[in-house]
């Protein structure tokens, strides 16, 4: 019950939209992903503790339909989390989940290779998951980690990082904990890897040619004969 209520305060949080005086219904009514992260919350407790079959994947399948979110009744997910939207959001059996995480449409937390045991990734606290991210594999997403939209993650990530890019790579270290909504809600505001690389490029032409241009001249005159009286 604790962590539905957290689920159920951070909407409010993190999502300027629901702050009408109306919200409260809204919530409860229309937010697909409240809905989603209210019933896992009953099927992991199906699953897990009472150990019940077949039922908590039905309701998950039930959900699925409604929602358009998928997640496994054992995926373990820790109060406050949030997923903005949702639909095309895929969290598979032993992903774990930990505290005030907000993810968005299109995010997949999947697992690579057909093995058993743990498959699918971690997440830290405080962890931003942008719009269509792919986390793969067994791996750890430190706390306080934002992962920018579209990247695909199949590396573990230290704390304080941001990612971007397909793989993803590390372009920002904090170095210092972000803990403010405002902050959290700010996943436009990543490090451009490829732009960052084509100003590189430009610089290194722009070089190439002064060389080259130094070097025609500097043969130009060499190549000249001397005049002879």
């Amino acid at each position: 019950m604790f962590a539905i209520i957290e689920d159920y305060k951070a909407v409010f949080k993190r999502d300027p939209a629901s702050q009408t005086p109306l919200g409260f219904l809204e919530v409860l009514f229309i937010y697909s992903g409240f809905h989603a992260i209210f019933w896992h919350r009953i099927n992991h407790f199906l699953h897990a503790k009472l150990r019940i079959p077949f039922i908590p994947r039905f309701i998950a399948q039930v959900v699925r339909w409604v929602t358009g979110i998928e997640i496994h009744p054992g995926a373990k997910i820790g109060p406050g989390f949030f997923i903005d939207h949702g639909m095309g959001v895929v969290i598979g059996e032993t992903t774990e989940v930990g505290r005030n995480v907000l993810i968005y449409q299109g995010v997949t937390l999947g697992g690579t290779g057909a093995g058993r045991g743990k498959r699918h990734p971690t997440l830290g606290d405080h962890v931003v998951v942008g719009a269509g991210a792919k986390v793969l594999g067994n791996i750890r997403i430190g706390n306080h980690v934002k992962i920018g939209g579209g990247s695909v993650v199949v590396h573990s990530v230290p704390d304080h990082c941001t990612v971007v890019g397909v793989p993803a790579e590390i372009v920002r270290r904090e170095g210092r904990s972000v803990t403010g909504e405002e902050q959290m809600l700010e996943h436009g505001d990543l490090p451009d890897p490829v732009r960052e690389l084509k100003r590189k490029i430009r610089i290194l032409q722009r070089e190439l040619d002064s060389m080259d241009r130094e070097l025609k001249e500097k043969n130009s005159g060499q190549g000249q004969v001397p005049h002879q009286d």
